[in-house]
């Protein structure tokens, strides 16, 4: 990896905090990504717990069933690589507390399963004043193109991804898509931190 990036990038890398909304198929996913390319800290937040149903698409094997999400993957994380600073919170996220929470990390990846509680957590994050990327449409095999949108607002930058189209209450969120969408989550952090700006996939 180090290789790859140069020493400034390096730096800017090791010393981004990243929250993740969420360790499910998107947020485990891409967490391990962002480890992969030198993320120096990580915030994780879900108040779930691994379920064999998970395994098809989630970042967790049969050992971590019946465990938290969050400290399941950060002993993931661990094992890949001791660097990380990883914080967790085993706690569902609410309208009470994602202000307090949203102050933990500077970029945030929205990576929830509840519609309303996306939404709610994307308007808090632009009105703290921080960039976030959110994922909508990866449900079921084939199907439409994905994409990346990018608005920008008073508050920060907002990127999407997804093919924007179908819904996994429709179609079954199955790894190929889940994975695409978290690579995309990713790769459009690794853009922000490391440039300042997230640019449209066309």
């Amino acid at each position: 990896m180090l290789s790859h990036f140069t020493p400034e990038q390096r730096m800017t890398l090791s010393a981004a905090r990243i929250g993740i909304a969420g360790a499910g198929g998107l947020g485990s996913n891409a967490a391990m990504m962002l480890a992969r390319c030198g993320a120096g800290a990580l915030v994780l937040v879900d108040g779930d717990s691994v379920e064999p149903s998970n395994l098809n698409r989630q970042h967790y094997f049969p050992k971590h069933v019946g465990r938290p999400k969050v400290e399941a993957l950060a002993e993931q994380l661990g094992e890949l690589r001791p660097a990380p600073s990883v914080e967790t919170h085993r706690l569902w996220l609410s309208e009470g507390n994602i202000a307090e929470l949203l102050d933990k990390a500077d970029f945030w990846l929205e990576c929830l399963d509840d519609a309303k509680l996306k939404a709610l957590f994307v308007t808090e994050a632009l009105r703290s004043g921080r960039s976030v990327v959110s994922a909508s449409g990866m449900g079921g095999f084939g199907g439409f193109a994905m994409k990346r949108r990018v608005m920008r607002t008073s508050g920060g930058l907002l990127a999407v991804v997804g093919d924007f189209r179908s819904d996994v209450a429709d179609l079954p969120p199955l790894a190929p898509r889940v994975l695409q969408c978290a690579a995309m989550q990713a790769d459009a952090a690794l853009e922000f931190i490391l440039t300042g700006n997230i640019q449209p996939l066309l």
